[in-house]
């Protein structure tokens, strides 16, 4: 991946995860239990989008300033194509607060960008212990995959966020492209 490539995914995702307001919670809030429910039965894609920035709100908060802070900065090096300096700051988020599932998600996610796939799959690992519904991670995972090779694994995978996030654009996007590419084979 080109270091333009990897500014856009992470500018992306710094955009998603800097818009509207402030909530703090954490993966095991009260709150996501309301929102992953209404996501699983958004009718509307905005409706849907909406829902999606506001479990991002509520992921990338720890409750913690210190913390946040530090995943701030990392996500700015991501953002920056700084993957060394980002994978050292989420490695710092992990340190301070273990428990904090986005600081796994946001280092899982360096690690990919940088063609770590193994340390991004161990991350990836560890933030769905933390947070089992993460449909980033869970993309993540299939994207790996897809690297890799293995379309069923990454079809299977892509179909695990479709059951939490059933509008997810990309999700649905690599799943029907799976669904064609292996159904043509199974024959």
């Amino acid at each position: 991946m080109t270091r333009r490539g990897i500014a856009v995914i992470a500018s992306a995702m710094l955009m998603l995860s800097l818009s509207g307001g402030h909530v703090f919670a954490d993966q095991s809030s009260e709150n996501l239990e309301s929102l992953f429910r209404e996501l699983a039965t958004a009718e509307y894609p905005i409706t849907a989008q909406q829902l999606e920035r506001e479990i991002w709100r509520t992921w990338l908060d720890s409750g913690d300033e210190r913390v946040n802070r530090k995943l701030r900065t990392g996500i700015s090096a991501m953002q920056g194509g700084r993957l060394e300096a980002a994978i050292q700051h989420f490695s710092e988020v992990i340190e301070m607060a273990p428990g904090f599932a986005e600081g796994w998600n946001k280092r899982a996610t360096a690690h990919y960008l940088n063609g770590e796939f193994s340390s991004s799959m161990r991350d990836i690992q560890e933030t769905l212990e933390r947070e089992p519904r993460h449909f980033g991670a869970i993309s993540g995972m299939g994207l790996i995959f897809m690297q890799q090779g293995d379309e069923r694994a990454a079809l299977d995978a892509f179909e695990e966020v479709l059951k939490i996030h059933p509008q997810a654009p990309g999700a649905g996007k690599h799943a029907e492209r799976l669904r064609k590419k292996l159904k043509g084979r199974e024959i």
